[in-house]
């Protein structure tokens, strides 16, 4: 039977290397974004090789969330894996002198944005007693660094809100799980440096960080896993990174 897939921040990076992937798998799609332009490129390209349908909503807006999820086709209305991948990072200042509209932004997109997402979607798992939840979260989830507070406080919450998830919903047979990626090559940076995009390349260069496609590969084989067997956490780097703080450069 074909599983349809749900997932977030579809437009860019994990999201679209994982719809690209899930589509060449046949899974059925609900492609989630702000942007409308590249949803409806994404979708015209994905629908040549599976079921796709696509929603145009910001996650930190939970009428928008609640409305859109609502309108759903009939046959993308059951949900049986969902990719909480949106988030983002602004500014990498010190916490005395951050920006408050970064702060906002980085919660209520990483955490609120999760948590509305997942309301609207988790009574119908609960209903077919069954379902897939993958949480998207960050190296920076489990060691802050310095100029990193709030985003590393959202990535935080989400490692805490994905094991919360599973011991709430163990009873009702759904996996819950979640993949803490460390430097992966994406428009993370871009948007974190506000544009700066000569700033942003100097985060990757002079070694090999990890690419959208291999954090897609990682998530496909989470959930091909037969049902009984959850990966629960994982953490995953380059291999010129150690931690938040060594990276081996110059390779």
């Amino acid at each position: 039977m074909t599983k349809t897939a749900f997932i977030t921040g579809a437009t860019s990076g994990i999201g679209r290397a994982t719809a690209e992937l899930f589509a060449k798998n046949k899974i059925r799609l609900v492609l989630c974004g702000r942007r409308k332009n590249r949803l409806e490129q994404l979708e015209e390209e994905l629908s040549k090789i599976t079921e796709v349908t696509t929603l145009q909503f910001d996650v930190a807006k939970r009428e928008e969330v609640s409305a859109a999820i609502k309108s759903l086709p009939e046959n993308f209305k059951n949900i049986d894996i969902l990719i909480n991948n949106a988030g983002n990072a602004h500014g990498l200042s010190t916490i005395q002198d951050g920006n408050i509209d970064d702060w906002d932004a980085m919660l209520d997109i990483n955490v609120k944005g999760l948590l509305y997402v997942s309301k609207a979607i988790i009574p119908q798992m609960i209903a077919n007693n069954s379902g897939f939840i993958i949480n998207i979260g960050s190296t920076a989830g489990k060691e802050v660094y310095t100029n990193g507070n709030v985003y590393c406080a959202s990535k935080f919450a989400v490692n805490a809100l994905n094991k919360s998830m599973r011991l709430d919903l163990n009873e009702h047979n759904i996996r819950v799980s979640a993949i803490h990626p460390g430097l992966v090559e994406t428009e993370f940076s871009d948007v974190r440096f506000k544009g700066d995009i000569e700033r942003a390349k100097t985060v990757y260069q002079g070694f090999k960080p990890l690419q959208a496609e291999d954090i897609a590969d990682i998530i496909h084989f989470v959930i091909t896993r037969p049902y009984h067997v959850n990966i629960e956490d994982l953490v995953v780097y380059p291999t010129a990174q150690a931690s938040a703080t060594i990276l081996n450069k110059n390779q």
